[in-house]
């Protein structure tokens, strides 16, 4: 017991700050019913401004981080209400876009203000140690679990002793009924965001010195707070801050356990997110009760487009993309790789566009499809061809893997398991030997023979793209495409009708996983090199961020998006302009996000069924609707 008390003590460290970082979330979330993917780096904004104040403008640090915790943090709680009160009534997944625009812009506003070096924030606590049990304990790790813990209690009080927090919980099922009893919804509401900010905010102040002052490092470490909150089914404060202790507790534990046993290397840093994946996916549903409530808009027709208009703008892109590689020069790797992106930015529009699937975990795919292609062609010899299409194959079971969580959740809940899951990618199993190797490596993807130059490869990665977008289009236009675009409405009604939402659900995220792979596939050849940098979950987040600023069909947003991510900068001079340019995307999903107001037409499931033959086919997809046509 002696040899395992120091691992237990610091996890008993970190599940503190992991649970003072979770019982904020859920205090947000219960309240408002928006969960803040933006939890971390609203904790590392807090840290970095602790370091501005104390190191930089020499303030004493408890001055320091009164000034953060108490005045800071809450004003940032205030306008992350402000943006909560007006997606009240969008769909979930422009919620989750919201918030997931919010990190990509502050961790870009942090870059450009700090750099994108780690910073060292000196010990601010007793550094100094007692013996206990043998073991060498720091006071300032006593300090801070005394802090967590005290906030926790202090909050448990608050939400179920207090008139406040009887408003807190009133709040949460009718803030009419609220009002009407002469309490203000908004301000309670508000003083949750200010509190669950200022535990963030506390939380990355807390971790700083221990891990250092980068910021996709705190939002990643704050992030696994996530763990904690599906340990507390995203409902209970005691319960999330016991989960905190208790994946502290195990992932110390299990460092000492991955130095004799390799096989688990990188379980500690993921095993928050193990248990997020695994709790949404095997908790029954009535442990998860989802906050997030989502009004549809007044059904908008989608705008038709001629044939002639469509013919006449099919030949302008004919003839751009033949001129392409003579009018860019050196800059054609550069559309070389937006084309392949907009492959990848096709899938997740399929998932997100036509079938309301939120995933966050496209890019997890496209490391499948790049670093499988890879070694078929550099280790198993395979023609090219052969092994870009392996390559894509290889990522569909991933993508029937991911299905699991989207059968048994929706919504918020889905896209935190595919988050998790593309965490769980990133540390566990891209630098396996069977995928891309140690961190630092990169894998050999040749380019076909056929295709060695860059003008070649260009043409031939479009051919695939257009190969690709009219698979797209086929799937829309066939009954697969009608059953998705109907699901997306309303899932309860097409079940009614007799349809497997299983079966449809399984093939949209095999598809989707299927061309997710190829693109990634396709990217390695690009430079020569297939590496996991190009696939990180931060990474992912850009994606959705970007593809919902493009108004248009998939193949339009899809082609935008890209243009938009990758061209766009190699154009802008400017190192300044260039480094905000995240930020734009950033301001501008949630914006977008904030006005968003048009959803499909519900007719789509009665347009489904009607559609629908009887017929002795009895594959999944030929089942038939019975639908009473007034």
């Amino acid at each position: 017991m002696k040899d395992l008390l120091p691992f237990i003590i610091v996890g008993l460290v970190s599940g503190s700050v992991y649970g003072l970082a979770g019982t904020g979330l859920v205090l947000t979330y219960k309240t408002s019913g928006i969960f803040n993917f933006a939890h971390g780096t609203i904790a590392a904004l807090v840290a970095y401004a602790f370091y501005d104040l104390r190191e930089r403008s020499h303030l004493p640090w408890p001055l320091a981080m009164v000034l953060c915790v108490v005045v800071v943090a809450p004003l940032l709680g205030l306008v992350l209400e402000r943006i909560a009160r007006a997606l009240a009534n969008a769909p979930v997944a422009m919620k989750v876009v919201a918030t997931v625009g919010l990190v990509v812009c502050v961790q870009q506003l942090i870059m450009i203000r700090y750099g994108a070096s780690a910073l060292q924030s000196r010990p601010f606590l007793p550094t100094s140690t007692f013996v206990l049990a043998g073991v060498r304990v720091g006071y300032d790790q006593t300090i801070i679990m005394g802090i967590a813990l005290a906030a926790a209690i202090a909050l448990t009080v608050l939400f179920t002793r207090t008139m406040l927090g009887r408003n807190m919980r009133a709040v949460v099922d009718n803030d009419d009924l609220l009002a009407l009893s002469g309490a203000s919804p908004v301000t309670v509401r508000r003083t949750a965001w200010c509190i669950g900010t200022a535990f963030a905010g506390l939380s990355g102040v807390l971790l700083a010195p221990s891990v250092g002052l980068d910021a996709t490092v705190l939002t990643l470490l704050v992030v696994q707070a996530f763990g904690a909150a599906a340990i507390g089914m995203f409902t209970s404060i005691p319960l999330t801050y016991a989960g905190g202790l208790a994946l502290g507790i195990v992932a110390g534990l299990s460092t000492k356990w991955v130095a004799t046993i390799p096989v688990l290397n990188g379980t500690p840093a993921s095993l928050p997110f193990i248990v997020l994946f695994v709790a949404l996916v095997a908790a029954p549903g009535r442990w998860l009760v989802d906050f997030s409530t989502e009004r549809k808009a007044k059904a908008v027709e989608p705008r038709r487009v001629s044939a002639r208009t469509r013919l006449i703008a099919g030949i302008a892109l004919v003839v751009l993309v033949v001129r392409v590689p003579d009018l860019v020069g050196i800059r054609i790797p550069v559309y070389t790789t937006a084309v392949v992106y907009a492959i990848v930015l096709l899938s997740l529009g399929l998932l997100m566009r036509t079938s309301g699937q939120v995933s966050l975990a496209q890019l997890a795919f496209a490391a499948v499809g790049s670093a499988t292609s890879a070694r078929l062609m550099s280790g198993a010899g395979l023609p090219w061809l052969v092994a870009v299409i392996g390559g894509a194959l290889v990522a569909v079971p991933v993508g029937a893997v991911l299905a699991v969580p989207a059968i048994r959740r929706a919504g918020l809940y889905l896209a935190l398991a595919t988050f998790g899951f593309a965490v769980l990618m990133e540390r566990m199993l891209y630098s396996r030997n069977f995928m891309f190797g140690a961190e630092s490596s990169s894998l050999d993807a040749p380019r076909p023979s056929f295709a060695r130059s860059d003008h070649a490869y260009f043409y031939l990665v479009v051919a695939f793209f257009v190969v690709v977008a009219v698979l797209v289009t086929l799937v829309h236009r066939c009954r697969l495409g009608r059953l998705l675009r109907a699901m997306s409405d309303s899932p309860l009604a097409l079940e009614t009708y007799g349809t497997s939402l299983t079966v449809i659900k399984v093939a949209v995220f095999c598809i989707a996983a299927f061309i997710a792979g190829l693109g990634g596939a396709l990217l390695g050849p690009v430079t020569g090199n297939a590496s996991s940098v190009n696939f990180g979950a931060l990474a992912g987040l850009q994606l959705i961020v970007v593809l919902v600023l493009v108004p248009g069909s998939e193949i339009v947003a899809a082609i935008g998006a890209a243009f938009a991510l990758l061209v766009l900068p190699s154009y802008i001079t400017n190192a300044t302009l260039n480094d905000y340019l995240p930020v734009v995307f950033g301001i501008s999903a949630v914006a977008v996000a904030m006005t968003h107001a048009g959803v499909r037409a519900p007719r789509a499931v009665a347009a489904a069924a009607s559609r629908t033959r009887p017929s002795p086919d009895r594959s999944p997809f030929r089942r038939r609707i019975d639908v009473e046509v007034a």
